[in-house]
């Protein structure tokens, strides 16, 4: 099985490096600068449990080295899909299947999702449909990643927490396509069940995700913070029951109620969400895939986010200001 992560970041240098030492795929990475050149020179190390493995990947930093691909993993995040998209074309044949590991709104959100909305094509996220159009919606096999992960230098993955990438195909169908991934990545040591429901799924993450990363962002607080002052916790929660109106109007089940999705986010404790992490940085921010794209499935249902609208106004604006706001794509 031929497998190339894209995007050889935290999480797709985990998943890399766990595949990689189990060694029963072929297994490539395309990675750029001083994180592939550390690879290239010393392998891809992983710390887990305290000890530290070196896995031997092929890296490359152009996808026309490494060739038509079984499975090509996008682990790089939402804004920088369709600048890549030049990179991806060369790494898919006619049976290429992708997986993409993107928070929030996935852009196939509405391939094979039945019903009155079937086909459309979301402009937060896919402005103008061109990652539909270029990769296919056909090929695509869902994922929602929970593992913690850090890069804490070049080359070198650090794991936290977690090894659960839950797997579906958009039509809910349990194909030999996502049982065979799942089958590798459990050999590999992780968790990887396959979900009929995959969207419900994406949505209990993006719950959580498109209010406390924005709230984190424009406050600087943590996630027990918010969720321990009574007035940042109300706009948290506010904001989920605007995006569970829509959610539920879509065919999703929540299957917990908000105030305890709310209280689990608040015992992750003292964290700093990755919106806040990347303003911090000076890096483009996910605006757009955790909250403008619940935005506009407001706007396709008929369901109002007034909190919504009025924090995505206030954090968009501030990383315009700030530099983290990516317009590459619009």
């Amino acid at each position: 099985m031929r497998i190339t992560v894209f995007g050889a970041g935290a999480i797709g240098g985990y998943l890399a490096a766990k595949l990689a030492i189990s060694g029963s795929v072929d297994l490539s990475i395309v990675a750029r600068g001083a994180h592939l050149e550390a690879i290239k020179a010393g392998g891809l190390r992983l710390i887990e449990d305290g000890k530290e493995t070196v896995a031997s990947v092929r890296a490359a930093a152009r996808a026309e080295e490494l060739g038509e691909q079984d499975y090509v993993v996008l682990a790089l995040k939402a804004h920088s899909l369709a600048p890549a998209l030049g990179q991806i074309v060369p790494l898919l044949g006619e049976g290429t299947a992708v997986v993409t590991m993107q928070n929030g709104v996935p852009w196939w959100y509405f391939y094979k999702a039945g019903g009155a909305l079937e086909g459309t094509r979301l402009n937060a996220v896919d402005p103008g449909g061109t990652v539909w159009e270029t990769i296919g919606p056909e090929r695509v096999i869902g994922s929602v990643v929970y593992p913690a992960v850090e890069v804490d230098a070049p080359g070198l993955i650090r794991h936290i927490e977690g090894t659960r990438f839950s797997l579906g195909e958009p039509s809910g169908e349990k194909s030999e396509r996502v049982a065979a991934l799942a089958r590798e990545m459990v050999k590999a040591g992780l968790q990887a069940p396959v979900r009929e429901d995959i969207r419900s799924e994406i949505w209990v993450k993006l719950w959580g995700n498109l209010s406390f990363n924005p709230i984190s962002a424009l406050t600087g607080s943590t996630l027990a913070a918010i969720v321990a002052d009574e007035g940042t916790r109300a706009v948290a929660r506010a904001m989920m029951l605007e995006a569970q109106a829509i959610g539920e109007s879509l065919g999703v089940r929540f299957l917990i109620p908000v105030d305890r999705r709310i209280k689990g986010a608040g015992d992750v404790g003292e964290h700093k969400t990755s919106m806040l992490q990347d303003l911090e940085r000076g890096r483009p921010m996910e605006i757009d895939a955790l909250v403008s794209a619940v935005q506009e499935l407001g706007r396709l249902t008929g369901k109002p986010t007034p909190t919504i609208d009025s924090v995505l106004a206030l954090v968009r604006r501030l990383a315009i200001e700030r530099g983290c706001y990516s317009t590459i794509s619009r």
